[in-house]
């Protein structure tokens, strides 16, 4: 990064904030030698469930991890389909993949860029155990609406809450909208560890005992495995790191709030510029800050020669990554979010980033755009 440069997000502003209290964390882990779910770990799990106003938070290895382990606890499984958007990271439909079901993709919604209800009905068969929403950007996707459509079947509605620690809906918080939901804490998030990591919420009792035996072996109790699980333990390190972080993320979300407010005013009436709409009744935590343009790999490579690191999420939907191309979709499959690919773009947002930086951020956008 060059000297002048503004990066997409700058963890190193956020790690001057929570140096000390990480340094002083670490090495009183290394004094205790409680290395692998000690009580750093039950801590944060009990933090960031009261934060998160949820029974059980089961830290887990990473993200991916945390979104298998859901499907598994669900009981779903081979023959089973799960019903995810495709304008996703492809960790959303590895996690139903990886614990032997098939995901259906469906397409977004062309202004929040969240699932859309229509195409998700459609998809619908007797094979749907479980419908994941995404709650992309850091905004949650309309849970109600799903429940709706989906009233009087047998279906979960499972979260996919990476990008939305802290965001709610009519007041509820994401990762208790539906039955169970994974989180992640990979670095760039909202709360990010210094490593990878991710989480399990649930309410209930039930789903918190099957995910708490799954990432630890398939058991709770050592050398006893009730069934097959996996070595997927949230780190000790990662915990301390994250609890720190944790008592200061209201105040950093409210950072993401008012940058997204003022970039709001500075892009109103941009010609070229389509802005994200945020969903009535949503308290976005605002992950990234999306807009829309056309030609937007050439302004994308203009902002970046002039110092502004602006980033796409995400460039390829999953139904035309060549690991789905077995799901048998063609580009034009579903057209939302393939244009919603070809036209995103992601403009630097963290907590810290200055009026000024943002100002240049906007002005070095018109440029691009002329």
């Amino acid at each position: 990064m060059t000297e002048g440069t503004i990066p997409l997000v700058d963890l190193k502003r956020q790690h001057a904030e929570v140096a000390d209290a990480v340094r002083a964390g670490i090495e009183r882990v290394l004094a205790n030698t409680s290395f692998v779910l000690g009580p750093d770990v039950a801590e944060f799990e009990t933090a960031y469930a009261a934060f998160s106003k949820v029974r059980h938070c089961i830290g887990v290895a990473n993200g991916t991890d945390a979104l298998e382990i859901a499907v598994r606890a669900l009981g779903i499984g081979p023959g089973d389909e799960v019903i995810v958007p495709t304008n996703s990271f492809i960790a959303s439909a590895l996690g139903v993949v990886r614990a032997g079901a098939t995901p259906v993709l469906v397409d977004s919604d062309p202004d929040t860029h969240l699932i859309d209800i229509a195409s998700m009905e459609r998809a619908v068969t007797d094979r749907t155990r479980a419908v994941m929403p995404v709650h992309l950007y850091g905004q949650c996707a309309p849970v109600e609406e799903i429940d709706a459509a989906l009233a009087g079947r047998d279906i979960a509605v499972l979260e996919d809450a990476a990008q939305a620690q802290g965001a709610s809906r009519n007041g509820r918080s994401a990762g208790t909208l539906g039955a169970i939901a994974g989180t992640s804490f990979y670095p760039g998030k909202n709360l990010g560890a210094y490593g990878d990591a991710g989480a399990v919420v649930t309410e209930s009792d039930e789903l918190a005992t099957r995910v708490r035996a799954l990432r630890n072996y398939g058991g709770e109790v050592k050398y006893l495995h009730a069934e097959t699980g996996f070595n997927s333990r949230l780190d000790t390190i990662q915990a301390v790191v994250l609890k720190a972080k944790l008592e200061r993320l209201a105040g950093w979300n409210e950072a993401r709030r008012k940058a997204a407010a003022l970039y709001d005013e500075l892009l109103a009436g941009v010609d070229g510029v389509r802005l994200s709409r945020t969903l009535p009744g949503n308290e976005h935590v605002h992950h990234l800050y999306v807009i829309r343009v056309a030609d937007r790999d050439g302004v994308l490579a203009r902002l970046q020669e002039a110092g502004i690191g602006a980033g796409i999420h995400y460039p390829v939907p999953i139904h035309l990554q060549g690991a789905f191309a077995s799901l048998g979709h063609a580009e034009g499959a579903f057209p939302a979010a393939e244009a919603a690919a070809r036209e995103v773009l992601s403009l630097p947002i963290f907590p810290g980033i200055t009026v000024d930086e943002q100002e240049r951020v906007v002005a070095a956008l018109r440029t691009a755009l002329a």
